[in-house]
Order: structure tokens, then C-alpha cells, then sequence
């Protein structure tokens, strides 16, 4: 077999692979159903202004999504001593009332917010 002849079976090994995983349903989640859904705008100490969407479901779960470095992400909620955190990778949405920060574990433990002292814009 030649060099274009492998081209050819990779490209439409390709092809193949990427029909399939298109043609895949998403995986049913039947206990996950969403019972709240609200948006609060928060503007933060450099005046970056977000719009961050909390959800809350059936289960119990409560789910929060924002954009991070140019893209929305989905973030989960987890066990906090004080406030409510949800996590995405490695960044942490930190909320107290109607206060938060954003956090990057890359930064370090005890590096500074990336995002500051936001605050809710009551309407």
C-alpha cells in the first residue's frame, strides 16, 4: 500500500468515526431535571460585568454557569463551610450572599481571585 493509499483509509476511517460519535443520542439523565432557574448579573471590582445562571434540580443538585476566559462553563456545587462553591476544573465561583469571587487553583492555594469582590446588580 502507498503513502496516498493510507491517506485515503485514514481519511475515511475518520469520516466513519466522526458519523458514529454525531449519530450517538445523548445519554438520557431522567433524575436530573431542572425546578429553578435564575440569572443574576454581578459586576466585579475591575468592572467586568457577568451574567452567571444558577440552576437548581430535582435531585438536589445545584448547578451554576459562567464564562471563563472567553467560555461558559458549567459549574457544580460543592460542600463549602461558609457560602455556596461550585467547581469547574480548576476554577472555583465562590458566592456569600450577594457577594463572590473566582478563583484558579493554578494560581496557587493562596493566590488572589482572578475575579473579585462581585457583586449582584439588584434590578
Amino acid at each position: 500500500m502507498n503513502i496516498r493509499q493510507c491517506a485515503c483509509v485514514v481519511v475515511l476511517a475518520l469520516s466513519a468515526v466522526s458519523q458514529v460519535a454525531q449519530a450517538a443520542p445523548l445519554m438520557p439523565l431522567p433524575d436530573i431535571r431542572t425546578t429553578h432557574r435564575v440569572t443574576q448579573k454581578y459586576t466585579c471590582a475591575t468592572g467586568r460585568i457577568l451574567n452567571v445562571t444558577y440552576l437548581n434540580t430535582s435531585n438536589g443538585q445545584s448547578f451554576a454557569i459562567l464564562p471563563v476566559k472567553g467560555k461558559q462553563m458549567l459549574f457544580v456545587n460543592v460542600m463549602s463551610g461558609s457560602g455556596v462553591r461550585y467547581q469547574a476544573d480548576v476554577y472555583t465561583w465562590w458566592t456569600k450572599g450577594p457577594q463572590a469571587n473566582l478563583y484558579d487553583a493554578t494560581l496557587g492555594e493562596n493566590a488572589p481571585p482572578m475575579l473579585s469582590d462581585c457583586v449582584t446588580i439588584v434590578r
